[in-house]
């Protein structure tokens, strides 16, 4: 039976069933709603155009830091969280003291030393971290605070240091936590970016604590052009020497800046010399030096907190060898150089590497590189037992 859908009086267009009449219903409201639902979408899109204000523009009005907003107008006093706190610290002091992890290996670098500065470092590599440097360096005619101000002015290092590319200051927390973006060049490597968080600390008699950790800041977006460094730990205390015009840094670094393990080790051997006689000329020419400010008045340095009490109580007298006297240093040198191998071990040893260098020329074969490796090995094992028998 048909229905005058239409109300024609002749039935035309009208007779239909109750199956399409449901049809055309849902067609008609399907369609009102689509219609309901753009008319939503255009009146949002309109209200955040043109009747609400940009987010900078509330920023400003309420004085709140953006991401896109330059360091020099925000609060850089801000409250952060507590990226470095007092269990950093005892990490830190463990590792000076060498209490972490009793059984690492560790392995002499350098021992070096000069009229103004001495220099001591050796390397260990924990299973699953990066390589782990400890140091300690003395640096003559000099007090803790210089040594600590001079350490703490990146403006300055700017200036001495032509590995850092660029440093700015990104954030001073009320705690004494200050936060602050490194970009460093190293020779045929992409630049590296340090997003770091540091803070500084007081002991008792005058020494000096500071401990650094990697961060993010949403002031610091990763750009392509740079390795960010995801990897750092790294700190120091700076203290006098006793009975002396000398102040001592012990440190303690820990990075994967990216770097095969064996050529960061060969690199900072042969550089890390030349480049701390580089930091001493800088050391000594910092007394007469401008130092205009760079940034923010407020920084770590001007915000530090005492030694924790439990962590103060801790921190001995014991001093590193390498601030000795220069007697006792000149006695070993002394004793260093009168260690001459016999011509016998010498002449072995040249013929063992002159063959070294032979095969390595004229075999480029699996057996070639075997026969290599088994004359390095058991120059290896003659170099030790010379060394075994030689007196100490």
């Amino acid at each position: 039976m048909g229905v005058n859908l239409w109300g024609c009086e002749d039935g035309k267009m009208g007779d239909v069933s109750s199956m399409e009449i449901c049809w055309l219903i849902n067609i008609r409201a399907t369609l009102i709603a689509l219609l309901f639902i753009t008319l939503f979408h255009f009146s949002k899109k309109f209200y955040v155009r043109f009747l609400t204000p940009s987010s900078s523009l509330l920023s400003s009005a309420l004085n709140l830091p953006s991401a896109s907003s330059p360091i020099s107008n925000r609060d850089s006093r801000s409250r952060i969280p507590e990226i470095v706190n007092a269990s950093d610290l005892k990490f830190l002091i463990d590792n000076l003291d060498e209490k972490c992890n009793e059984d690492e290996k560790w392995e002499n670098v350098i021992d070096k030393k000069n009229n103004f500065l001495s220099y001591r470092a050796k390397c260990c590599k924990p299973k699953d971290r990066p390589l782990k440097y400890l140091s300690t360096t003395v640096f003559e005619s000099c007090s803790p605070d210089l040594l600590r101000d001079f350490y703490m002015d990146n403006g300055y290092r700017k200036q001495w240091d032509k590995t850092v590319v660029d440093h700015m200051q990104l954030q001073v927390d009320t705690t004494g936590i200050e936060i602050g973006r490194t970009v460093k060049k190293f020779p045929l490597l992409t630049p590296r970016e340090y997003i770091l968080a540091w803070r500084l600390w007081e002991g008792k008699d005058r020494s000096f604590y500071c401990f650094i950790k990697e961060c993010e800041h949403p002031s610091a977006p990763r750009q392509k052009k740079y390795v960010r460094v995801e990897y750092f730990r790294s700190g120091w205390q700076i203290r006098k020497v006793p009975g002396r015009d000398a102040s001592e840094i012990r440190m303690f670094h820990q990075e994967d800046a990216g770097l095969n393990v064996e050529m960061a080790k060969l690199a900072f051997a042969k550089g890390i010399w030349s480049y701390l006689c580089k930091m001493d000329n800088a050391l000594r020419n910092y007394p007469l030096t401008n130092h205009p400010p760079t940034g923010s008045s407020v920084s770590a340095a001007s915000l530090m907190r005492k030694v924790p009490h439990e962590l103060d109580a801790r921190t001995g007298t014991h001093f590193s060898s390498v601030s000795g006297s220069v007697a006792g240093d000149d006695e070993s040198r002394k004793k260093k150089l009168l260690r001459s191998p016999s011509k016998k071990f010498v002449a072995k040893s040249l013929l063992l590497l002159g063959g070294v260098i032979y095969l390595s020329r004229a075999h480029s074969t699996l057996g070639g590189k075997v026969t290599v490796a088994y004359i390095l090995t058991k120059l290896r094992k003659r170099c030790d037992s010379s060394s075994q028998s030689s007196p100490s």
